[in-house]
């Protein structure tokens, strides 16, 4: 925000704040001094940051109100409101004007008012040298005015020529497609039906909230015009400001809000002030159209509450003095530790009692808050969720997984692959994205172009490269609806010795990641929680459908979340992404595995009789799981059996071609007694009995 010292002083009594108060007071407050520039008549520049959900102080007024109220200024101060003399009405505004506020939606109040017979020229001196001193230049007395209401009350305004308004009217409303408008920098901008317009009755004639039309603008020749003041939406103003590369004072006001009650007074200050200076007639009255008008907020201070954030004593009737300079209607009910607070219509940045808490700070200054030399710090339980991430990331750090951080954008190639009919893309209309706008579908788009870096960088690791990431990936319903889900992906080369990858080593990698998943929802979920992999089918070109398969967790209570999915990455897709190694993924949405955190451990005796463990080892077919034949095994309620575990698989000529070897270990416990081996061969017949049965095995002796 530019301003002028003389400019601020016109607005406290007494007005005589020097350049170094100015700094020192705004500094304190909030607003700390950017540049610093004496001008040659006399005058000083500073450029002041003001925070974005300050809006207020985008005017001169607004960072006087902020001196007045401070309790850093050498000495009190009174905040000089503008006078507002507006002259006397010649007939009625609606007799030269008409006004339709179509979107009363996103324009919340549009004013306008009609003045008769000016007389363009130049501004007087004062007005030529103040706003020279924030850096505007002089245009015509009448233009000026606006300019000079925009940095007076941080309210912008527009003046249109009346006369070359077609039928006298103005309409707002959203822009045709393709409709055209010269602005008054002589450019002609195409418009899209999401731009809201100041329009006549034949085209638009301004971008709300922006830029005017040249079309109206006031000229030399101009004899009658209409001043209007009025209040857009946000983020329909941000919208077209950056989408037409727009930057005015007027649209930087109106993206941090302006409040619709705040117009009226600063909109009769610009009439009374053309007539000064251009002469003419005002209309009587001022056309008037938008929503209802809003109520004003209401906020309850505590005191104690003020005491408690602060660490410092303030009593009642200093917080409501504090607020009051800040033209906040604070006044103290009958209990001293309840303020009541009506907040002013200009402060949009004030919602709640903690915003009042500061306020208070602010204005009594920060200096007066002691610093102590010790701070007592309460070290607070971690969040069960952020514990369960960690121990997550630390039992794939023990495995050899190396923790990536990755970019949330994609290309549209790199998605595709991992999009169904249910799943669709989410793309970012922004140039700065260059060949890069789509939103991931999957955390692993951006594994495997880490992948693919370290491959180029000739980047080794002993058994291979693994890498994890737990971030978000983002996708849309066949309706629109957005989805984002928090994911754990992993992604890990088949071991093996070159490039080439055999069935074996495959087999193995395909173990190896199992086995790091069964590790996660051990140490997350507990020893009850137990993980199961289906094979299957899959609707996403991203995997290899004959090495695929879907990851659930079955819970001791019966329970089964499914939880995402596993397999190799296909050919296609690691040959668009440049991989020479095949990899083996995972993606699993975390919200599950969090949710089983803390695990519950349950300890108990250890067994006082030893067990007897019988290994057996069966020929079945190739296409059969571990976890078929487990189900089986334990589908049979075998009698003390306690334990039932994979031990190895073998291939060869003794097995026969598309069959396999598969050996496992069962346990068989008493806890009673010691039990005898011919107690447990009937279980044992039993069991591969069922196996023959149920998957046409074998028994190898």
């Amino acid at each position: 925000m530019d301003i002028s010292l003389r400019w601020i002083n016109r607005y406290l009594d007494p007005g005589d704040v020097s350049p170094e108060e100015l700094d020192h007071v705004l500094t304190e407050a909030g607003f700390p001094i950017e540049t610093r520039n004496d001008l040659d008549n006399g005058d000083i520049f500073f450029d002041v940051e003001i925070t974005s959900n300050r809006g207020d102080c985008l005017s001169h007024l607004g960072l006087a109100r902020e001196i007045a109220a401070s309790r850093q200024a050498s000495k009190s101060r009174t905040l000089v409101h503008p006078s507002v003399n507006v002259p006397a009405g010649s007939g009625a505004v609606a007799d030269s004007l008409s006004l339709e506020n179509r979107e009363t939606g996103v324009c919340p109040r549009f004013t306008a008012q009609v003045i008769k017979g000016v007389k363009v020229g130049p501004s007087p001196k004062w007005l030529v040298e103040l706003l020279e001193a924030v850096g505007q230049r002089s245009i015509n007395n009448v233009v000026d005015v606006t300019n000079w209401l925009t940095f007076e009350y941080g309210q912008p305004s527009h003046v249109f020529d009346l006369d070359k308004l077609a039928g006298r009217s103005l309409v707002i409303r959203y822009a045709n497609e393709g409709e055209t408008l010269r602005t008054l920098d002589g450019i002609d901008r195409k418009l899209v039906k999401g731009d809201l317009v100041v329009a006549d009755a034949e085209r638009a004639q301004s971008l709300a909230g922006v830029i005017g039309g040249q079309p109206t603008e006031v000229s030399d020749t101009t004899v009658n015009v209409v001043l209007e003041a009025a209040t857009w939406d946000p983020v329909v103003v941000r919208t077209a400001a950056r989408r037409l590369n727009i930057r005015t004072d007027a649209s930087h006001r109106f993206e941090r809000g302006v409040d619709a009650r705040t117009i009226l007074e600063p909109a009769k200050r610009a009439a009374a002030l053309i007539v000064e200076l251009a002469g003419g007639q005002l209309a009587d009255g001022a056309l008037d159209e938008g929503a209802a008008e809003a109520e004003p907020i209401r906020i309850t201070l505590r005191p104690s509450r003020v005491e408690r954030i602060l660490g410092i004593d303030v009593p009642p009737a200093e917080c409501a003095e504090l607020l009051q300079g800040l033209e906040i209607d604070a006044q103290a009910t009958e209990d001293d530790d309840i303020i009541g607070c009506t907040i002013p219509a200009f402060r949009l940045d004030l919602t709640r009692e903690i915003d009042l808490v500061e306020e208070v700070a602010r204005t009594k200054g920060y200096d007066s808050i002691p610093l102590q030399e010790r701070l007592p710090i309460a070290i607070p339980h971690p969040q069960e969720s952020e514990r369960a991430l960690r121990e997550a990331a630390g039992v794939l750090t023990g495995l050899g997984f190396y923790e990536t951080v990755t970019f949330s954008f994609t290309s549209p190639d790199r998605a595709k692959p991992f999009y169904n009919e249910t799943r669709r893309e989410i793309g970012v209309d922004d140039e700065r994205r260059g060949g890069e706008p789509t939103l991931r579908p999957s955390v692993l788009t951006g594994l495997l172009t880490c992948r693919k870096a370290n491959q180029d960088g000739g980047a080794h690791v002993p058994g291979g490269m693994r890498l994890f990431e737990r971030a978000a990936a983002f996708a849309q319903d066949a309706s629109g609806t957005s989805l984002e889900r928090q994911t754990l992906a992993l992604l890990m080369d088949v071991p093996g010795g070159g490039t080439k990858r055999s069935f074996d080593d495959h087999q193995r990698g395909v173990r190896l990641l199992t086995g790091a998943l069964e590790s996660l929802v051990k140490t997350i979920g507990g020893p009850h929680a137990t993980l199961r992999v289906a094979q299957g089918a899959t609707d996403r070109p991203c995997w290899d459908n004959s090495a695929f398969a879907k990851i659930s967790i079955e819970m001791k209570d019966g329970r089964k979340l499914d939880i995402g999915e596993m397999g190799r990455i296909s050919d296609d897709v690691q040959k668009f992404y440049g991989l020479e190694i095949a990899v083996l993924a995972a993606e699993i949405d975390l919200a599950y595995l969090i949710d089983l955190y803390p695990p519950m451990a349950r300890a108990q005796l250890l067994p006082s009789f030893p067990p007897i463990e019988r290994d057996l080892s069966i020929a079945l077919d190739e296409n059969r799981p571990w976890q078929e034949v487990e189900n089986v095994v334990l589908g049979v309620n075998a009698e003390r059996l306690e334990l039932v575990e994979f031990v190895g698989t073998y291939r060869g000529k003794q097995v026969g071609k598309g069959r396999k070897s598969l050996t496992f270990r069962m346990r068989f416990r008493d806890s009673a007694r010691t039990l005898r081996h011919e107690e447990v061969d009937p279980q044992v017949d039993a069991i591969v009995q069922a196996l023959q049965s149920a998957v046409g095995a074998e028994l190898r002796v």
